[in-house]
């Protein structure tokens, strides 16, 4: 296991790319899954040693994973996941820490945090992952990648660890955009999202208000080419996304992770009592005092937060830019407590998607103290290539 580039289990030996598999349009590519993933005849630890232990091989492997195989991509290996993806800082208590390689002073991000970094390194071309508060979109944000988290529903979840299924995605991290939009033809195949049509037209700048006002690379010196780069898309409106609005985000968002994630998980931790990092612990613990009268209050705020988002993006063709996290990812050396405050105004930021099912690109166009930071594009339900094929207009138009 090698942990500084991500890996959890080196599987290269073991899968051979078939004859029919290498006419398909990802071969070439080589690929890293996370370690929620099911791959038959190899376990799934899920990131903790416990659930290794009490948990058979499994006997078939995710469709999302064989699709990706079936159309040529070469399994190179598992990636190390935060414990049941249950976290946003890719630290892993048992396994230990994948390297940021983008910036190694700082935390690789999670729970994606394997694949990012195998990805980073150079080791594979895409690595798969899974966003459910942001997982996917916080390692890709910290390490530099394009990372996508798809529509809600639109990628099948079988054969995998569920965290809080109301809100869990399949997702993937690439270096470049070309490979990104590969995984998107092949994975989006006969979903709604391929017969999605509309072409985004109006573009809204979400600005978030943070602790220290708002949160908008000004100083950037992309910031003044942004709308000569996105071409064909006029900018029609700017939104504060005020700091009530995104605490009340974070707070509902929270209370129905918590909940989904206690009824998929309470009953193997209470039998079990597995040892978890102590911020894990203590999140589990919090989602088991979670009652149905709050998480039923909570849906009705989901709602409401769905409604101003609609209000907001009124049709498929409105989409948002926006920063995908508060800056650069926090130091390695952070304490605890400064993560936990971190962690309360990032799931500000990374809620929205999952509250209201729309899929967000997150595109590594800024540095932050050095280090990656970025921006995305946030669209209607099913409008995932759509944003894929603007931001490609985006960057050719930049790098041109």
């Amino acid at each position: 296991m090698n942990v500084s580039r991500g890996v959890f289990q080196d599987l290269q030996s073991h899968f051979k790319v078939t004859e029919s598999q290498a006419a398909g349009a990802l071969s070439g590519f080589k690929l890293g899954v996370k370690d929620l993933f099911d791959i038959a005849g190899f376990p799934t630890s899920a990131g903790n040693p416990h659930w290794l232990e009490t948990h058979s091989i499994p006997k078939a492997t995710a469709s999302s994973v064989n699709k990706l195989l079936n159309a040529g991509a070469q399994l190179v290996c598992k990636t190390l996941t935060d414990e049941l993806a249950y976290s946003l800082n890719g630290i892993n208590y048992h396994y230990g820490t994948p390297t940021n390689f983008a910036a190694p002073e700082r935390i690789p991000g999670g729970s994606s945090s394997g694949s990012a970094a195998a990805v980073s390194c150079g080791l594979v071309d895409i690595g798969l992952g899974t966003d459910t508060g942001g997982s996917v979109r916080v390692p890709a944000s910290y390490n530099g990648l394009f990372g996508l988290r798809p529509t809600h529903g639109m990628i099948a979840m079988d054969n995998m660890v569920a965290l809080a299924p109301e809100f869990d995605t399949v997702g993937w991290l690439t270096r470049d955009l070309a490979t990104l939009s590969a995984v998107a033809q092949v994975i989006f195949k006969d979903t709604l999202v391929e017969r999605f049509n509309s072409t985004p037209q109006q573009l809204v700048y979400f600005k978030p208000e943070l602790q220290d006002g708002i949160l908008w690379p000004n100083e950037s010196k992309l910031t003044s080419s942004w709308q000569s780069c996105l071409p064909r898309v006029d900018l029609t409106d700017e939104v504060v996304l005020t700091q009530e609005f995104l605490t009340f985000a974070s707070q509902t968002y929270r209370t129905l992770q918590g909940y989904a994630a206690w009824q998929v998980h309470g009953e193997w931790i209470e039998k079990t009592r597995p040892v978890f990092a102590s911020d894990i612990a203590e999140r589990f613990d919090w989602c088991s005092t979670i009652t149905e009268a709050q998480q039923q209050q909570a849906r009705c705020d989901q709602a409401s937060i769905q409604a101003q988002m609609n209000a907001w993006l009124p049709t498929p063709s409105h989409v948002a830019l926006l920063p995908t996290t508060p800056g650069a990812a926090p130091l390695l050396n952070s304490s605890a407590e400064d993560l936990a405050s971190y962690r309360n105004l990032l799931m500000g930021l990374t809620a929205l998607a999952g509250l209201t099912q729309r899929p967000q690109l997150h595109l590594p166009i800024l540095v932050d103290q050095g280090a990656p930071w970025g921006m995305s594009l946030f669209g209607a339900p099913q409008s995932d290539c759509q944003l894929i094929a603007l931001a490609t207009q985006f960057l050719e138009k930049w790098h041109g």
